[in-house]
């Protein structure tokens, strides 16, 4: 999918925000470059581009990859909202945001629906889809460490692991070494079962990286330093992946058991 087309980002600048007299909207120099951290979750600095504030606008959109291009759509929409001024319709507000979401459609692993999952679970990557679209990667962070928290839970209980001889309220990579080493669903990966077993042992690294990003560099506390938007982003991809991956083996698990035993798939739902 592309970003903004130049048709698009002239609209933005100058249909929903207005120009008059070289500024853009009632942006000052100071304000335009405070923007972008402000209400786009990005690292930009305007000053870079020569000319008006309109200028240096059109240069940071027409110039970023397509991820910030959403940023800055968004933030446009938080920055300048509804009512504002009189161009800034409902209806022309839908249309900035519907260009954001095509933009952010390349940003991030498609939102997943595991079918093994408890409300909890759905509701954690629900939250965490609104969040990556309203807010960015960073703010959605901790919701699919939750979700995927959840999600390895539900896998367990599912097989009937016994999670007892676990500590008292495990944590991702506890719980995953567990459904590692005993789920039904991860005894055959195929062909090339070598290499399979070790990406999936690769993934318990991930998980027990996954821990202090959360802790010490998301919004689930009061973090003086939040990881990088990227590297937030790469988390969601990461966990999204890997729901996605074991939702798929389990549901394959579940479908063969019942062809081949007679299995009732509602034995392996959730409680």
């Amino acid at each position: 999918m592309d970003g903004l087309r130049p048709t698009e980002i002239h609209w933005i600048a100058n249909h929903y925000i207005g120009v008059s007299g070289g500024y853009l909207g009632d942006f000052t120099y100071p304000s335009h470059r405070e923007f972008y951290a402000a209400y786009c979750d990005l690292k930009v600095d305007p000053e870079e581009y020569p000319g008006t504030t309109r200028q240096r606008f059109l240069a940071v959109l027409s110039s970023a990859e397509p991820r910030s291009q959403a940023a800055i759509v968004r933030g446009v929409a938080r920055r300048f909202p509804v009512g504002s001024e009189v161009q800034r319709t409902p209806e022309a507000r839908a249309k900035l945001l519907a260009m954001a979401k095509r933009c952010s459609q390349i940003a991030a692993v498609e939102p997943t629906s595991p079918k093994l999952a408890s409300e909890l679970v759905h509701q954690a990557l629900a939250d965490a889809a609104s969040l990556l679209e309203a807010q960015g990667p960073v703010s959605a962070l901790d919701r699919v460490h939750t979700a995927l928290h959840g999600y390895l839970k539900a896998m367990c209980r599912s097989a009937g692991l016994d999670m007892a001889m676990l500590p008292t309220d495990p944590g991702v990579t506890q719980i995953f070494k567990l459904m590692r080493e005993n789920h039904p669903a991860l005894r055959d990966m195929g062909v090339q079962d070598d290499a399979m077993r070790k990406i999936v042992f690769s993934i318990g690294n991930i998980l027990d990286a996954l821990n202090p990003l959360r802790n010490r560099g998301s919004l689930a506390h009061a973090n003086d330093q939040l990881v990088e938007r990227d590297e937030a982003l790469l988390v969601v991809n990461l966990t999204r992946s890997i729901i996605q991956y074991l939702d798929g083996r389990t549901q394959r698990e579940i479908a063969r058991d019942d062809g081949q035993q007679g299995v009732d798939p509602a034995a392996f739902s959730p409680p």
